[in-house]
């Protein structure tokens, strides 16, 4: 998940029927506005960035077998009818990964899921060849006792990524936090490698597996996948503001993040904020409208069990 200035653009994870091979822009209100199909069919879609000119990067990297000889990105041009497929290859064989960032200079940053080492291409990015990746660093996320689904595991595991709109900032997911690195010089290797992050918990999330930042990039947005949940769940969009935006405030105690149809406050802070979006000045933001379009895009459909592990994925 992304969000534009028109609404959000959202892909599936996976690519195992029809409904997960199609890039879905959605207006505020998450009614899906437009599909992109794919030339071919992607391996195992896990993540979605946007560029500094526009372009959607979509992160065909996931790899739960670790059998994969090459992972691929799918860059979409703004207004382009489909995506391009662009291949690449690890150096020391395959991995599984679930996050990806796009660095300032326009090179795909792949963070694995289980070690958080990042890889890159060596160089730039073909269509008809696969690139070398080498590794250029590993990052080391802080301790947590965050609630989640899969306990331990749960909290080492990396789901997801973003940057912020400014790129001054950059954020990595797992199933039961957030961490948010500074990126004052555009060098987002040395701050992931380099930096204390700031923590926000995002606590019982059933399968959280997304992450971007609202446009105006005071809050971070989630959607969990709702595997193992009763038919028919809806996935809200949640609001967490960031730690920054309530500095001032006193800490209060964090509260579980709000479900479709609760009235509890997500995450560590019930800040109210606005922005281009046009998400609302609320911070349960998108429980029941975006809750809808995810069953449109097909997020809330339950996933086949050898996914719904984070050891097998």
């Amino acid at each position: 998940m992304v969000a534009t200035d028109d609404g959000f653009v959202m892909i599936n994870d996976g690519a195992d029927d029809e409904s997960r091979r199609r890039v879905f822009f959605l207006d505020r209100a998450c009614a899906v506005v437009r599909t992109v199909s794919y030339p071919s069919t992607p391996r195992d879609t896990e993540d979605l960035a946007v560029g500094a000119d526009g372009t959607l990067w979509v992160a065909d990297i996931g790899d739960n077998n670790r059998s994969r000889e090459t992972v691929a990105v799918w860059k979409l041009a703004p207004g382009a009818d489909a995506p391009v497929l662009y291949r690449m290859a690890y150096p020391d064989g395959p991995h599984d990964a679930e996050a990806m960032l796009v660095t300032g200079d326009g090179r795909p940053l792949i963070v694995t899921k289980y070690s958080a080492v990042l890889y890159a291409p060596t160089a730039a990015l073909r269509t008809g060849r696969t690139v070398p990746l080498a590794r250029v660093g590993q990052v080391r996320l802080p301790a947590s006792t965050t609630s989640n689904p899969f306990s331990a595991l749960g909290r080492t595991a990396v789901t997801g990524a973003a940057t912020a709109p400014d790129g001054r900032r950059v954020v990595l997911r797992t199933y039961a936090d957030a961490f948010e690195f500074e990126v004052p010089d555009g060098d987002v290797v040395a701050a992931l490698t380099g930096s204390t992050p700031s923590v926000t918990p995002l606590p019982d999330e059933p399968q959280g597996e997304s992450i971007t930042y609202s446009g105006d990039g005071r809050s971070l947005l989630t959607v969990s996948e709702t595997a193992g949940q009763p038919p028919g769940t809806r996935a809200p969009v949640l609001r967490y503001p960031r730690p920054a935006a309530v500095a001032s405030t006193p800490p209060p105690s964090t509260p579980p993040p709000t479900t479709a149809g609760s009235t509890t406050t997500p995450g560590p802070s019930a800040v109210a904020t606005s922005d281009r979006t046009g998400v609302g000045r609320t911070p349960i933001v998108l429980a029941g409208a975006c809750g809808l379009g995810a069953v449109v895009v097909g997020l809330l459909v339950a996933r086949r069990r050898r996914r719904g592990s984070p050891a097998r994925r």
